[in-house]
């Protein structure tokens, strides 16, 4: 499949796959794929937990901003973005200007399990990840539901969401069939 219109930009939690499932994507669209966080620690030439702990969240948003905003100047490939990119209001136009937007929603508890799995997260090193999880996305969730297409993702094989997500972009007009 190939006719990619408009860049394909992924949101949503951290832990929703947007990076495993973007990866899927792209190979099946038959375009590039880049990771914002990977391209941001590129720039900066540091990790993200870094970032975070030598500048603070401000600093690392306004980055954020700036990569992104480069990367969506470049021919039509699905972007995967980080959770809190899309919850930035100059982000989020830049986005929705430039890019169809996908959230990828998935349960708590999906997302719980997969955010164990590493710990380079630098938003839920608290006391009580679950509820700091919890409580960001209860608060995301309504700014997320602005992407152009929502898309469910449980706790299966990414192929089953890149099939929701193909299917989507089609009635989107945003890819065309093969």
């Amino acid at each position: 499949m190939t006719g990619l219109s408009r860049t394909v930009a992924l949101v949503g939690m951290m832990g929703a796959g947007k990076s495993s499932v973007g990866r899927r994507l792209a190979a099946r669209l038959g375009v590039g794929f880049k990771d914002a966080d990977s391209e941001i620690e590129l720039a900066a030439g540091c990790p993200i937990p870094e970032i975070f702990d030598r500048y603070g969240e401000p600093a690392f948003r306004e980055g954020e901003r700036k990569v992104i905003g480069r990367l969506l100047c470049e021919s039509p490939f699905v972007l995967a973005t980080g959770g809190g990119a899309f919850i930035d209001p100059e982000t989020r136009a830049k986005l929705k200007e430039r890019a169809v937007t996908v959230w990828i929603k998935a349960p708590v508890d999906v997302l719980m399990g997969r955010v164990q799995r590493r710990d380079n997260r630098p938003l839920l090193k608290t006391a009580d990840p679950r509820g700091t999880l919890e409580r960001l996305l209860a608060e995301r969730a309504p700014i997320y539901a602005e992407a152009d297409i929502a898309i469910e993702s449980e706790d299966g094989p990414h192929t089953m969401t890149v099939d929701r997500i193909v299917s989507a972009l089609k009635r989107h007009g945003a890819c065309e069939a093969p």
